[in-house]
């Protein structure tokens, strides 16, 4: 069983229990997720399995969309609803539609976050979340991140007797992005405390939300012998690479992993990115420029090396 699985993650689990699960409901180790989602988040969760599973560091890499909500008036431990209250500076008066629009901008592009204190990033061996539950600092590293489009897609409504304002957003964006430190920031763009108070993944690696089942789904799929239905080819995970297709003598070339030309696949120069090598509609390997032999291209990985 090879293929790439839209599963919907539902809230109170962890990537890991669903990847744990679908072992024993697919009888088969040979199964990976292409990007955590936290438990109190919903969404999209792409899943390899079997030869699929070559293909997940391309799926991760991938970018991502997601709508959630911003509560304005108070910040969490966690920077999320599920926080312990941690400080406050509640709304007299709401802020407006457009200096909500307006602070999101600041955001659009490449921007540098630290990643909160309640997340698996790992600091001398060990998780930031062990840290935080033992009351401990540590210093975080910094990094870049991409955000391409950042947009308010409700009304903000604000709440007169709790002081608070929420607003649901969009945001697309590349890999290892904090939504909920980004709420935060956000708030303190606007002058307030702020939580990231819901978040759905609605896009992932290519992979809609319309396009993905349920655990309890797949569970009666497999049942039913159907399961095959749900599946999306390999080749989903590597589209977004340059595509050469092989003569037959040059697959089994590739297949074994030999070094090739760059003029043997017919290209006009070395590539300058990794290169997907299909047959008959498969792909069997990723190539790259060799570091050190000009001209010279080599396997990345090889994928499928038929049966």
């Amino acid at each position: 069983m090879d293929g790439i699985l839209a599963l919907w993650k539902e809230k109170g689990v962890t990537s890991h229990d669903c990847v744990f699960r679908l072992r024993k409901i697919l009888q088969t180790k040979k199964i990976g997720h292409g990007g955590t989602l936290d438990p109190d988040v919903e969404g999209i969760l792409p899943i390899c399995i079997g030869k699929g599973t070559k293909v997940i560091e391309y799926l991760i890499n991938a970018g991502k969309t997601y709508e959630g909500e911003v509560t304005l008036g108070f910040a969490t431990t966690t920077e999320d609803a599920s926080g312990a209250l941690v400080a406050e500076n509640r709304l007299l008066y709401p802020v407006t539609n457009q200096e909500i629009d307006h602070a999101m901008q600041f955001f659009i592009g490449e921007i540098t976050q630290t990643p909160p204190m309640y997340s698996a990033v790992k600091v001398n061996g060990k998780r930031l979340y062990e840290y935080a539950r033992a009351n401990l600092s540590v210093e975080r590293p910094k990094r870049k991140v991409k955000i391409y489009s950042f947009e308010r897609i409700s009304d903000s409504v604000f709440d007169k007797q709790k002081e608070v304002q929420s607003f649901r957003f969009r945001i697309e964006c590349g890999k290892g992005v904090y939504i909920r430190t980004l709420a935060v920031a956000l708030g303190e763009k606007l002058g307030f405390k702020a939580h990231m108070s819901a978040l759905t993944r609605t896009k992932a690696a290519g992979l809609n939300y319309y396009e993905a089942h349920t655990l309890n789904e797949v569970e009666e799929a497999m049942k039913a012998g159907v399961l095959a239905e749900f599946l999306f080819p390999i080749e989903i995970g590597v589209a977004k690479f340059p595509r050469v297709d092989l003569t037959a003598a040059l697959y089994q070339k590739v297949k074994n992993g030999v070094r090739l030309t760059y003029k043997e696949l017919d290209l006009k120069s070395s590539p300058t990115s990794l290169l997907a090598l299909f047959y008959k509609e498969k792909v069997v390997a990723l190539y790259q420029n060799h570091p050190e032999k000009q001209g010279i291209i080599k396997p990345r990985k090889v994928i499928n090396q038929g049966e």
